[in-house]
């Protein structure tokens, strides 16, 4: 049996300013918005930044900002991954069946990639 590839998509993490943190990663880095959904009374206000961060507001978060939310990873197998995850002990969580917690509480959203991405992604040398 091949193992599916997989790569991480995005890395979502919680901080207590989101403009802030965007002002930061456009100003500095110039990495621009890739998307952004505001706050609707159920969510809290997310702002998708181009190279592969979700930065999730918490406002009443008093700790220091950065605290991991989620991983977001494509994968070239979506069914396979989900019934091997949930075989390997992760629980699937309210938000759908490929949002899963992994046993010891880390929580991973699995996308399912279209064909030649996860190829394309892991052909990428990041020290080039």
């Amino acid at each position: 049996m091949s193992l599916p590839r997989a790569y991480v998509e995005h890395v979502a993490i919680r901080v207590s300013d989101v403009d802030h943190h965007v002002d930061f990663f456009r100003e500095v880095l110039g990495l621009a918005i890739r998307d952004e959904q505001p706050a609707d009374g159920s969510r809290p206000r997310q702002v998708w930044v181009l190279g592969s961060v979700q930065l999730i507001e918490d406002p009443n978060f008093t700790g220091p900002d950065g605290r991991l939310a989620h991983l977001g990873i494509m994968v070239d197998d979506y069914e396979g991954v989900l019934a091997r995850a949930a075989a390997w002990g992760a629980k699937a969580l309210p938000a759908g069946p490929n949002w899963l917690e992994l046993p010891g509480g880390l929580n991973v959203e699995i996308l399912q990639a279209s064909a030649g991405a996860v190829e394309a992604a892991l052909a990428i040398n990041p020290r080039a």
